[in-house]
């Protein structure tokens, strides 16, 4: 594939990105206020404004390259805030709730993750240092946030596991330990 084609990717790949950060703009103070404990309200939170801080670093690289970064709606953002926002939904609560927005949330994280990634070897080959290491630098605060959201998971779950039933019959059914943002379904 010629380079042409590469950087075409590239600028193709970023659009993707760009799109995905800005309806995660939109999403996470929805997700926030859903959220029951402190903790990951504030995840959410900071979280937004590092995300804000993606979309910037994405219009500086679109700058560069003389570029524009719209023209390209991501399709797979687009149904991981769609699951989001069933979790939000559910009639879940407290920390039941929580375990169910992590998992959503960490569905986005990996998405993006497995996305900078992509955009950041491309860069590479194609001799975007540069944009390269901006994209790195993306992509490692996705990695953090990722595990700052395993870490409130922990607590999370241990607290959904041990929250009283509500319905007669449920203390029958048995409880799984496994982590609710494990992302398996």
């Amino acid at each position: 594939m010629p380079q042409s084609d590469l950087r075409e990717l590239f600028v193709d790949e970023l659009k993707d990105l760009y799109s995905a950060e800005k309806q995660l703009v939109k999403a996470l103070p929805k997700m926030a206020k859903a959220a029951s404990s402190e903790e990951l309200k504030e995840a959410f939170a900071e979280h937004l404004e590092q995300t804000k801080g993606h979309v910037q670093r994405l219009e500086e690289i679109f700058q560069a390259l003389e570029e524009s970064p719209r023209g390209k709606k991501c399709a797979g953002m687009e149904g991981l805030i769609k699951e989001g926002e069933e979790a939000i939904q559910e009639d879940y609560e407290g920390a039941v709730k929580d375990a169910a927005l992590i998992g959503a949330a960490q569905r986005v994280e990996h998405y993006e993750i497995a996305a900078y990634g992509t955009a950041k070897a491309l860069a590479e080959v194609i001799g975007e240092s540069d944009h390269a290491s901006t994209l790195a630098e993306t992509l490692e605060e996705e990695k953090e946030t990722d595990e700052k959201l395993t870490s409130i998971s922990e607590q999370v779950n241990e607290e959904a596991n041990t929250e009283p039933e509500e319905e007669e019959g449920e203390e029958e059914k048995p409880k799984s330990r496994s982590k609710a943002s494990s992302g398996r379904r």
